[in-house]
This record gives C-alpha cells, structure tokens and sequence, in this order.
C-alpha cells in the first residue's frame, strides 16, 4: 500500500469504507474548480432526463452509488459553465446507474437541458479521511521530487485507469510526465510539506 493514500473512488478520493476503485476513464485536470474548501469535486455525469417529470439517469463515478445519493446537494455543471447547486428531492438506484429528482427541474426539458453535465460536491463536504489516507483531489499542485532531489514539476491533474491512477506531472517548461500512483514509483505522499517522492528520472 502507498503512504498516505489508499484505495480510491473516480474524481474523489478513496471509499468511506475502503472499497477499490472501478474507474476506467481519464479524468480531466481539473477534478475541481475553485480554491480551497468552495473547490467543487466531480463525483458523477449526468446520462439522459428519464421520465417526464424532470428526473434525471447519472452515472456515478464513485464506487459505491449509495456514495453519491448520500449528498442531499449536487452542483452540475455543462458545456464548461459555472456550477449551479441544486437540492437533491429523490435519488434511487437503477441497475448501475442513479435516478434523481432535483429541485427546480420538473419536466423533462429542464432534465435534457443538462444532459453530459458533471455531478459534483464541495471539497469540504467529502468526508474526512483516514490519517494514512488521502483523497486524490488533494494531490493536484504538490510538487514532485524524485531520488535524487530533483524536482519534477507539479502534479497537474490525474488520469484514472483500471488498475491504478497515473500523475500528470508538469514542469516549468510545461513538460508533461505520466506517473504511475503504485508504490512501484512512489516513495512517499508527504501532504505536510506539500510534495510527493517518487523514483522517477528527471530523463524518463
């Protein structure tokens, strides 16, 4: 297991009760917007309107659905617009997929209206973690020192892949390195002094 972090959900951080991730696609740069405690995370994508009374189909990033209907807020966001909070009325499972009401949507155009849209919450509404845990949220904008005391760059966003999540690392000259986040890699997730070792060289 790596210091400092642990099995981990899709644009968030790892399953309140440890469960491993299930996420195949790459995540954006920015799993956030904002700084600090208004920085909203991604946790879901908004599918199709389902019905004709405003209820919406998503998809949950998270590893468990019951992860996502357990906020009574969602913030949506489309087309690279700002976030819009909305009450969550109703949500309930459907096959591997959730169904939502959300407050002010009541027909199925204001449901098509945000289709594609993404599914997120408040940093600071995500639980806390475990003190040898993190969310992968939070490594975005450490810096990265490898063996040799060489730094590598920033951590610039996250890719996720079946079996692990990669760093995307870069440097000054925009440079970019793809990290694997395994132990294989690296050494330490040091979020006190806001870095992360890895064995990396500065050539690879």
């Amino acid at each position: 297991m790596l210091p400092r972090t642990s099995p981990v959900e899709r644009g968030a951080a790892r399953e309140k009760h440890g469960q491993g991730s299930s996420a195949t696609e790459e995540t954006k740069a920015d799993h956030t917007a904002g700084e600090g405690s208004a920085r909203i995370v991604v946790l879901g994508r908004i599918l199709a309107p389902y019905g004709v009374n405003g209820w919406i189909k998503a998809r949950a990033f998270t590893t468990s659905l019951d992860s996502l209907m357990a906020y009574r807020s969602w913030w949506l966001a489309a087309n690279d617009s700002g976030w819009r909070e909305f009450a969550v009325l109703e949500a309930r499972q459907h096959a591997d997929s959730v169904l939502a009401l959300l407050d002010g949507l009541s027909r199925r155009e204001d449901a098509a209206a945000w289709r594609g849209a993404s599914i997120g919450v408040p940093r600071s509404a995500l639980p806390t973690p475990a003190g040898d845990e993190v969310y992968l949220v939070d490594l975005i904008g450490l810096t990265v020192v490898n063996r040799s005391g060489e730094t590598l760059g920033r951590v610039a966003g996250l890719m996720e892949t079946g079996a692990h999540a990669v760093l995307r690392v870069e440097d000054a000259a925009r440079s970019v390195r793809l990290i694997p986040l395994v132990s294989a890699y690296v050494d330490a997730i040091e979020m006190t002094a806001g870095r992360i070792l890895v064995d990396w060289h500065a050539d690879y």
